[in-house]
């Protein structure tokens, strides 16, 4: 049930509290991998803000050093402002990190607090965030996405399979650590999800130019359509080569270590994509999200959200050039666990539940409790 809205002719609300927590939680497989880095935990940092009562949610999946900037550098410089601006505490955020190098930790712990910030505005309105922000669409299609190189033959086609089994017409896998087997495992994906499934791989810029696009012919033969960060993706050249030169059935994305908008223009005019990769918890939250789907207007070019799928499809549903959302296994497996209202795939598609004021979302302290690191309270008294 949508919150009641705030009357208008009152004074303006302000931010009155401003809760940073990090959560850390270890994959359900020993390690996962890509194609550059492996990894056995991930690291789930949520704001909290608050006024007259309500409280917005937000959240970025970064590291323990995020939750202590934004607690201490970012979170004095929201409180007591107001809480129908966002945009200007997001100018007011990115102002304060000047020093500190705008990208990375700084922009994630930015990310956090600014899509609390409208979730908070939305709920003081009483409308969900889809509705602050105003719907272009109602539901957003999705993506599979896992397929990890460390998984083998078995792990990786029941993955790729219990998507297409769920509706969802499209999956990824992971390549590029072993690159003598890729063909080969982008084979037994095939295999899994048959002639009709999308099969999208990503190689997180593990290739050189030349060998990302001799296996883009081979992975076409296996009928892949999307092939995200073949190199890396500040090679704005190199990406730009695999644009003009891979098959025609094959579209090159990257774009998710976009940290601001300067860098999706960048991506767009260096014509280094096919589509346009976004990710809210990292390009600036809601205020950022909406800049890059702006350009993507702007320059006709089709947009795709990166992971965090309870946040993005919120985002996608008002973005009018998004082509669909990342459902990645780490993320959905979190929020299903620590979040009220996390949604869930419907016939391939995440549908935002507009009776839910805000994101719908809520923390749920008994889930998340166990894998709390400490909070900036308990390291202040230690």
């Amino acid at each position: 049930m949508a919150e009641p809205s705030r009357s208008s002719g009152g004074p303006r609300s302000r931010v009155e509290r401003v809760r940073v927590s990090a959560f850390d939680f270890p994959t359900d497989d020993e390690v996962e991998s890509d194609g550059t880095l492996s990894w056995g935990r991930t690291v789930l940092v949520t704001v909290e803000a608050s006024s007259e009562g309500l409280t917005g949610l937000g959240y970025t999946y970064a590291d323990g050093a995020t939750a202590r900037l934004a607690d201490s550098t970012l979170a004095p410089v929201v409180l007591g402002t107001e809480v129908c601006a966002p945009p200007a505490n997001h100018a007011r955020m990115v102002r304060a990190v000047r020093n500190l190098g705008r990208e990375g930790i700084a922009a994630m712990a930015v990310s956090a607090i600014d899509t609390a910030l409208w979730d908070l505005k939305a709920r003081w309105l009483g409308v969900s965030l889809l509705e602050l922000l105003g719907p272009a669409r109602d539901a957003v299609a999705l993506y599979g996405s896992g397929g990890f190189t460390s998984y083998g033959a078995a792990r990786l086609q029941a993955q790729l399979a219990g998507w297409a089994a769920r509706g969802i017409e499209r999956v990824k896998l992971k390549v590029g650590s072993e690159p003598h087997r890729d063909v080969e495992r982008v084979a037994w994906a095939r295999e899994a999800i048959g002639r009709h499934v999308e099969l999208f791989v990503d190689a997180n810029g593990a290739y050189t130019r030349k060998h990302a696009l001799q296996l883009a012919e081979r992975f076409a033969e296996l009928g892949v359509t999307w092939f995200e960060e073949p190199v890396s993706s500040d090679d704005l050249p190199g990406l730009a080569l695999l644009v003009d030169r891979c098959p025609p059935s094959i579209e090159v994305a990257a774009g998710e270590y976009g940290y601001h908008a300067s860098y999706f223009e960048q991506l767009i005019r260096a014509r280094a994509v096919d589509v346009v990769q976004a990710d809210a918890t990292r390009c600036g939250g809601v205020t950022g999200f909406l800049r890059a789907a702006a350009l993507c207007d702007a320059h006709a070019m089709p947009l795709s959200a990166h992971c965090a799928p309870s946040l993005h499809a919120h985002l996608g549903c008002a973005a009018s050039r998004l082509r669909h959302v990342e459902y990645f296994h780490d993320h959905a497996r979190i929020e299903a666990r620590v979040f009220e209202g996390a949604l869930q795939p419907v016939d391939g598609q995440l549908v935002p539940d507009r009776s839910r004021a805000g994101l719908g979302l809520e923390l749920i302290e008994r889930e998340a409790r166990p894998y709390a690191l400490a909070s900036a309270e308990q390291r202040r008294s230690a």
